[in-house]
């Protein structure tokens, strides 16, 4: 469960025109292009392929573009993803166990990185479409390990984020009390490495 919502991601079903498709990638581009800096708690409930609830939880999560994220899971258990622009790192506290990736591997495992990368290339790897204020978006490669994520607005604010993966699990995020960061926010996109944990990087330029 915690790589599950380690790996948040964006998708859609591919179902629409080439052209829509398109149209509605620039509408969630425009959106997003609104969204320089965001701060915001969040409360998530995790159901099961049957939809039964299988987990509760609150954090607080935070972007800024370009690149770099923050995901804080307080409850039920902690766990902690930044993105400091470069490298990806994953903190699981109760393993005392650290992952670290490039910003690309993470990318193209998690269609959350249209959050903070705007470049053709990147966006050019996932399908989007939208109804009622919210967009689906997939990832085309079937490697992916999410099935979909929808990102829903009201107006420009962003208010929460659905993630369904490969197994059925659909975990909703809802945001609250957003605020733009301020410049002595910014540590928040630096991860310092715990003293005694164990580091398992997966970048790909690391010479072994």
């Amino acid at each position: 469960m915690r790589k599950t919502l380690s790996i948040l991601a964006i998708s859609l079903p591919l179902i629409a025109s080439g052209y829509a498709q398109a149209n509605e990638s620039g509408m969630l581009k425009a959106k997003l292009a609104e969204i320089a800096t965001l701060k915001a708690n969040f409360t998530q409930t995790v159901t099961d392929i049957n939809n039964k609830e299988i987990q509760k939880g609150s954090g607080v999560f935070a972007l800024a573009y370009p690149n770099q994220f923050y995901w804080h899971l307080t409850e039920p258990d902690e766990s902690l993803i930044v993105a400091d622009g470069t490298d990806v790192w994953i903190y699981n506290p109760f393993a005392e166990e650290v992952s670290v990736m490039d910003l690309n591997q993470a990318i193209d495992a998690s269609p959350i990185a249209l959050l903070v990368h705007r470049d053709e290339e990147t966006w050019s790897k996932y399908s989007v479409t939208s109804e009622n204020g919210c967009f689906s978006i997939s990832p085309k490669s079937l490697d992916a390990g999410v099935q979909s994520v929808d990102v829903c607005f009201e107006e420009d604010t962003l208010t929460q984020m659905v993630l369904q993966d490969q197994q059925g699990n659909v975990s909703q995020f809802i945001l609250s009390e957003q605020t733009a960061i301020d410049d002595d926010e910014a540590s928040l996109f630096k991860f310092t490495v715990p003293d005694d944990v164990d580091i398992d990087d997966q970048r790909l330029n690391t010479v072994n």
